[in-house]
């Protein structure tokens, strides 16, 4: 099987190729001043193809007539986890950023652009809106507020799966806690092979993160609107890319805040150390949500490769279950898992509902 893999982020397209039995992997970076000049993500779709086949012509796989090529999903309606056929609901859904604006939202697109020269099918799998919560877990607090299923899907359930052969068990009979690290942070507990509680990192809810604010005392925000502080726009922004670690620190490079650490900043440890503390409880919380009942607890992303914040959870929530470390992203291989899946007849591809949902 001949698979192309799309994984656009806001400042790269990564791509991976499946070939002739082996994995080809390229980080394609977009310089920020390229990107700044498009005003809607959406209009960036022209200037990302040119990269991708300016890639494959270097690789010499221009020619290639893949058997699918895959987009990682973006911003779609809530849907439940999967390979999802690029229909013409899912491609106008992700054009007009049904569920907000993200590079992610690219993904799809560009993979039906490309798969239709080889007339190949289009795939994207396990969207970050990927909803399998239970009813309890929808129940915000206040009526008229449902709690939202948004976060690293693709790369959670990647790390779940992998854990899972670890164990030598299907994922579908594991109950797992999969943390996910990056510039957000989101936590979920995987049930028998569905993600049914979750925090929304993207919105403001769960733990504080390089970037995020994570969940915020309702009222002090009310506050800083009422005193004129902030815009909605403004807080919003703050919320999603430059609160957490930044707003304390001015950093999003945990890198550098544990070098102030070593120096001796105080600020720096006591804001490490309450992002720890924070993503722990809701570990714990996810743990209580599980009845107890977890088989391992799963670190990944980019952060899992922090020695000191992987010492500072395991300190605090090794008691629930045996921790398992998966550093790093598995997206694009995760692509190209699902798109195999479905292309070998493990899994059958879903199809987008659209509005009709």
């Amino acid at each position: 099987m001949n698979i192309l893999a799309i994984d656009p982020g806001s400042t790269s397209t990564k791509v991976g190729v499946l070939y002739e039995g082996r994995t080809l992997k390229a980080n394609l970076e977009h310089p920020r001043e390229e990107i700044d000049r498009f005003v809607r993500i959406g209009d960036q779709f022209a200037f990302r193809l040119e990269c991708i086949d300016r890639y494959l012509e270097r690789e010499g796989l221009a020619a290639v007539a893949f058997d699918a090529v895959v987009g990682r999903g973006g911003l779609l309606r809530p849907v439940e986890g999967g390979v999802y056929l690029v229909n013409e609901a899912l491609a106008h859904d992700l054009s007009v950023g049904v569920s907000g604006e993200h590079a992610a939202n690219l993904g799809g697109i560009l993979a039906r652009s490309v798969a239709q020269r080889s007339g190949a099918p289009a795939f994207v799998v396990d969207p970050p809106v990927l909803d399998e919560l239970w009813p309890v877990a929808r129940v915000s607090g206040l009526a008229g507020i449902n709690r939202r299923s948004m976060f690293h899907a693709l790369n959670q359930k990647a790390a779940a799966r992998d854990v899972a052969q670890e164990l030598g068990r299907p994922y579908q009979e594991l109950n797992l806690i999969v943390v996910h690290m990056g510039g957000g942070i989101t936590a979920g507990a995987h049930c028998k092979g569905r993600v049914v509680d979750v925090n929304n990192g993207l919105n403001g809810d769960g733990p504080l993160a390089p970037e995020r604010t994570g969940g915020l005392p309702v009222v002090g925000v009310l506050e800083l609107l009422e005193r004129g502080v902030y815009t909605i726009p403004e807080l919003k922004a703050l919320v999603a890319r430059k609160g957490g670690i930044y707003s304390y620190l001015g950093t999003v490079d945990l890198r550098e805040v544990e070098s102030r650490m070593a120096a001796g900043d105080a600020e720096a440890a006591l804001i490490f150390e309450a992002m720890a503390y924070q993503i722990a409880k809701e570990v714990g919380g996810l743990a209580a949500a599980l009845d107890g009942a977890v088989d391992g607890i799963v670190l990944t992303g980019g952060l899992a490769r922090s020695q000191s914040l992987v010492a500072a959870l395991s300190a605090k929530v090794r008691f629930i279950a045996p921790l398992f470390l998966r550093p790093g992203e598995f997206e694009l291989e995760a692509l190209i898992g699902g798109a195999l899946r479905v292309l070998t007849r493990l899994e059958e591809a879903r199809v987008y509902p659209g509005r009709e949902a």
